[in-house]
């Protein structure tokens, strides 16, 4: 299967589905201590942000930008600290009520294969465990034979061959593939992906990313790609949002974001990607390309763009107010003045005045 050739136009149609995510203005502030006393850590700083049904969606970015922290609020391990976060067009707090629920809609993917099983387990009990716990079989033998199609979903076949061994018998690649059945097996809707294959061989990797694709056009999840790079998410997603310092500096359908990338630290990712043409999966070239500045310090208040003390295209309008969010003709959606000089992009509409009640 071409993962390009199913994502073309898949941006279009995924826009005409529900959300099964929504955040607006979503902030998640941490206080840490430092050896300077106790600072904030600016984890989320207002973030706008929708998963659509039947849509790939990639957070794209180095270490410390927030993409884990935004999945952790989906799943629960983190709360905002203001902010609105919506599933399915309901508040978080009402649909996570009945957690079981919930959690058998979303499911998470854990970016290490060899910490997120239990070793001391057969394949056998890891995979049936969640399909007993929600009832989505009852019966040794319906259980079994539940058990079987998901390891063949997932393309370990045939299933006998792997049932009954444990996680330290396979590879990294075999033992993703399990944790992904794993995920499968109360039928989500939503996959939350962590950086998959970060930590698998590059000639792995890409086998993981057409199963994803591939359970996307078969059951029409919904999948949040996470990753640091971004050939891989061109690779797979449908919208690419890169994420630098707590925020989406930009959004839209990939082959615009890829083709014309209008911010610059989306310019220096592409530049520090390898050709997706050939594609081998570097997992941290984008990390690597950044690797002479200091990254950026979420404990420091900023006014303006926080990429302004590394970028090369810095204007004194960068920083001191802050940067208007622009929007193309094509749903593109940039966090940088360089857009401004783009007759294509649009700023936002200034909010109207608070009206004062009149004087009799």
């Amino acid at each position: 299967m071409s993962v390009s050739h199913t994502a073309a136009g898949a941006a279009e149609v995924a826009a005409e589905r529900n959300s099964v995510f929504t955040t607006r203005r979503l902030s998640v502030h941490f206080r840490v201590d430092t050896p300077n006393g106790k600072r904030t850590v600016r984890a989320l700083d207002e973030v706008d942000f929708t998963l659509h049904e039947g849509e790939i969606a990639a957070l794209v970015g180095e270490s410390g930008s927030g993409k884990t922290t935004l999945a952790r609020v989906f799943s629960l391990l983190y709360s905002p600290t203001s902010g609105e976060v919506e599933v399915s067009g309901v508040p978080l707090e009402k649909a996570a009520k009945d957690e079981r629920r919930y959690f058998r809609d979303v499911q998470l993917i854990f970016q290490d294969p060899f910490a997120s099983l239990n070793s001391l387990k057969k394949i056998r009990h890891i995979v049936e465990r969640p399909v007993r716990i929600h009832k989505i079989a009852s019966g040794r033998k319906k259980v079994a034979q539940k058990v079987a199609e998901l390891l063949e979903k997932v393309n370990l076949t045939p299933a006998s061959r792997y049932i009954d061994r444990y996680p330290t018998d396979l590879s990294g690649g075999q033992r993703q593939r399990v944790a992904i059945a794993k995920s499968l097996a109360v039928d989500p809707k939503v996959l939350l992906a962590d950086e998959p294959t970060s930590m698998l061989d590059a000639s792995i990797r890409l086998e993981v990313l057409n199963l994803l694709a591939d359970l996307r056009d078969e059951r029409g999840l919904a999948v949040l790609y996470i990753t640091h790079d971004i050939a891989s998410a061109r690779y797979l997603s449908d919208r690419i949002n890169v994420m630098y310092g707590g925020k989406i500096i930009e959004a839209g359908p990939t082959e615009a974001i890829v083709s014309d990338p209008v911010h610059p630290y989306t310019q220096l990712l592409l530049d520090a990607a390898p050709d997706p043409a050939h594609y081998k999966g570097s997992g941290h070239s984008a990390a690597l390309a950044t690797s002479s500045a200091a990254p950026v310090d979420n404990s420091v208040e900023v006014i303006g763009c926080r990429f302004a003390n590394r970028c090369p295209l810095a204007r004194p309008e960068c920083t001191g107010a802050p940067i208007p969010r622009y929007t193309g003709p094509d749903g593109r959606e940039v966090l940088c003045v360089l857009a401004g000089d783009r007759p294509d992009f649009t700023p936002p509409t200034p909010a109207a005045p608070a009206a004062h009640p009149t004087k009799e």
